[in-house]
């Protein structure tokens, strides 16, 4: 039995950068974390002779395409293991609440198939397998962010290219200051809708490909990450949380689900209690907000949200990997 498991992400600056629609125009950036929230996938061989699948449900089929779990079944193709598999998928959170998880679940399966065959392939090469599933076989209207946070794990600039090729630069902040002046000042809280992502990141793609001023703020998010990136480099977070609520209010005007008047009102009331910035994680519309408040706001902060559920969470660094073999 192998067990692969594969970090969630927190994206801070420049989601949406990465997506077809921005980079037929010019490159896109992020930086991101990956947290010590987990997608695991279990293998083992069927002792059926079958494939047999459990997740939400339960599927047991002897053709492969019969399998209705359209990553499952896309992945064990492209790998070429087709039959006697037997598959179990977990996940600290929900499907669909903004942390990355599709494309988590898909580097982790990547990593526990390929453990399966005796294998063993770099994070760059699970990174690419899964965006190519997820963006060329599946047609999902996604980019690359979320499958290179998951496999290289970290505190990363990410550098999407306009050939396709994707980057990662580590942001080397002394451990002390990555974790007192970022990952300490961190609080998220699930408000416990769920969404579809696709419909969303379908609105924003299309809006960039054919609004200008939509487009402009695009570049504009890009603009913020690239000035954050060169201060985090040298060592300053000072304008972190305010860099958070200047890209929040240009992305939420990208598409009519990122926002909802339930959001903005949650996001105002948590501002008005010492928030300095946030977002809702992920193409927004549901899941997880994310704030960034000083130490000593964080108590109010926690009770006038304290009809939400906080997750607490830490930043990770080691990405994908077999836990056990």
């Amino acid at each position: 039995m192998i067990l692969s498991r594969a970090p969630l992400r927190i994206s801070f600056f420049g989601g949406g950068t990465d997506l077809p629609s921005f980079l037929e125009k010019e490159y896109g950036c992020v930086i991101s974390t990956s947290i010590d929230k987990y997608v695991y996938s279990v293998v083992q061989n069927s002792f059926s002779g079958s494939n047999r699948i459990v997740y939400m449900r339960r599927e047991e089929v002897g053709n492969v395409e019969k399998i209705k779990h359209t990553r499952v079944r896309e992945i064990m193709k492209k790998i070429g293991l087709t039959k006697g598999i037997e598959i179990h998928c977990l996940a600290d959170v929900p499907a669909g609440t903004g942390l990355g998880s599709s494309s988590s679940f898909a580097v982790s399966l990547f990593n526990g198939l390929y453990a399966h065959q005796g294998k063993t392939v770099s994070k760059t090469k699970l990174a690419e397998d899964a965006a190519d599933i997820e963006i060329n076989v599946l047609k999902e209207p996604i980019g690359k962010q979320d499958q290179t946070a998951s496999a290289f794990g970290g505190f990363n600039f990410i550098k999407f290219n306009t050939d396709g090729s994707v980057n990662v630069e580590p942001i080397k902040l002394d451990k002390k200051t990555l974790e007192n002046e970022i990952e300490k000042k961190l609080l998220l809280f699930y408000f416990k809708k769920t969404r579809d992502a696709s419909d969303i990141l379908e609105e924003q793609n299309k809006n960039i490909m054919v609004d200008e001023e939509k487009f402009g703020k695009m570049q504009k998010m890009k603009a913020i990450t690239l000035k954050m990136y060169e201060e985090l480099k040298d060592g300053k977070t000072e304008n972190f949380g305010e860099a958070l609520h200047e890209s929040w209010m240009l992305k939420k005007s990208l598409a009519n689900k990122i926002s909802s008047s339930y959001i903005d009102s949650l996001y105002e009331r948590a501002r008005k209690a010492g928030a300095i910035g946030g977002k809702v994680l992920g193409a927004g519309g549901g899941g997880f907000i994310l704030l960034y408040c000083e130490g000593n706001k964080q108590k109010d902060l926690r009770e006038k949200l304290k009809e939400l559920r906080e997750l607490k969470f830490k930043f990770e660094t080691e990405g994908v990997k077999i836990t056990y073999f």
